[in-house]
């Protein structure tokens, strides 16, 4: 299985949206990236990033939340990648081998393995390939690969009654979806969760299905994301401070920074009301690192709101600040202190002390 896994590495796509994250796969010969509807959910763009392209938006171009699949646009420029091999017609039988590919927790690429336990599990009037391995929030939309390299489905939910089932969405239906969708002639669509019909954006009056007048919602016409209060507030600091917001979302109250090597992780926990921003630098260095440590010490009583921690192996640089003495003025300084050490500390670990870069690669 190891040569599947390597064999997809590329084509697997990382979404994130203000409010979730999820999985997509590439599929070279029909120019869509693949996920499901529920990633991408209220949202006319997201967020998408892999190893053969950079961290970008990209516009959802149909959704289906009758069988939960969604198309996205992918980016204008990428390299000749190897194509997906889709199985409409694979036979498959309880206890095949199958592979499980995402981004588990929006974090990096990963694979799970397992073997089919139903093939035709009825889910109201949707059939769903029932498996054992492993899903977890993040791997949503990725693909179900069998042991000779094919996608068998899309990977879709899981159930947890005590036990974890994770059930995935046929090939066929995704087959079904992409020629419903070109038959629009590159139209943003949707269809009907009520009547089943694919809607175009040319056929659609005030929102309501021109088949069935049931209300739906073309991913085109969705409103931009707008955040409010402190999340606003926030926001409007980052951009002031030279990022695209949009790029950085990771939640409705989280965003991801990058500067230089370093990586910073801003939260908003409402219900408490702080505001924590976590620069993630550098791994400890395998030995000798009592002079880490002290260096560290002296730094915690030298640096004006900032404080370093040990979280596992990780070195970490953060800020805290309450949400009731959030001030614009005051506290993008103190981002700006924190963006702009959190490089400059990384660096002296490394080339001082010892401690290794993280690799961050294929983080949205």
């Amino acid at each position: 299985m190891n040569a599947i896994i390597d064999q997809y590495r590329d084509l697997i796509v990382q979404i994130a949206t203000p409010y979730n994250t999820g999985t997509g796969f590439y599929l070279a010969d029909k120019q869509l990236i693949v996920t499901n509807e529920h990633v991408v959910r209220d949202n006319r763009e997201v967020v998408i990033g892999g190893r053969s392209f950079p961290k970008q938006m990209s516009a959802v171009l149909f959704t289906d939340m009758k069988h939960d699949l969604a198309f996205l646009a992918p980016p204008a420029e990428l390299p000749e990648l190897p194509a997906a091999s889709l199985a409409p017609d694979a036979e498959l039988q309880q206890g095949d081998s199958i592979l499980a590919v995402g981004h588990p927790f929006g974090m990096k690429y990963a694979a799970t393995q397992g073997i089919i336990s139903t093939v035709a599990q009825r889910q109201g009037d949707i059939d769903y390939i029932h498996h054992d391995a492993a899903l977890n929030p993040g791997n949503s939309g990725g693909p179900l690969i069998n042991k000779g390299g094919e996608v068998i489905g899309i990977n879709t939910f899981i159930l947890d009654g005590g036990n974890k089932l994770s059930f995935s969405l046929p090939i066929r239906y995704l087959l079904e979806d992409i020629e419903k969708f070109k038959a629009g002639k590159g139209e943003v669509g949707t269809r009907c969760y009520s009547c089943s019909n694919v809607v175009f954006e040319s056929e659609v009056d005030r929102h309501y299905c021109p088949h069935c007048g049931a209300k739906i919602e073309i991913p085109s016409t969705i409103a931009v994301f707008e955040p409010a209060g402190v999340a606003g507030t926030i926001e409007r600091m980052l951009t002031e401070l030279g990022h695209d917001v949009s790029l950085t979302r990771r939640g409705p109250h989280q965003w991801q920074i990058e500067e230089g090597s370093a990586k910073i992780q801003i939260s908003y926990y409402e219900k408490t009301g702080l505001i924590i921003g976590d620069a993630s630098l550098c791994n400890l260095p395998p030995s000798n690192i009592q002079p880490l440590y002290e260096y560290l010490l002296r730094q915690n009583y030298e640096i004006e709101g900032l404080t370093f921690s040990i979280k596992g192996q990780d070195v970490v640089l953060s800020l805290l600040i309450y949400d009731r003495y959030l001030n614009f003025e005051t506290d993008i300084k103190l981002f700006s202190h924190l963006f702009e050490r959190a490089d400059h500390f990384d660096n002296i670990l490394v080339e001082q002390f010892g401690a290794s870069w993280k690799n961050n690669d294929q983080e949205v």
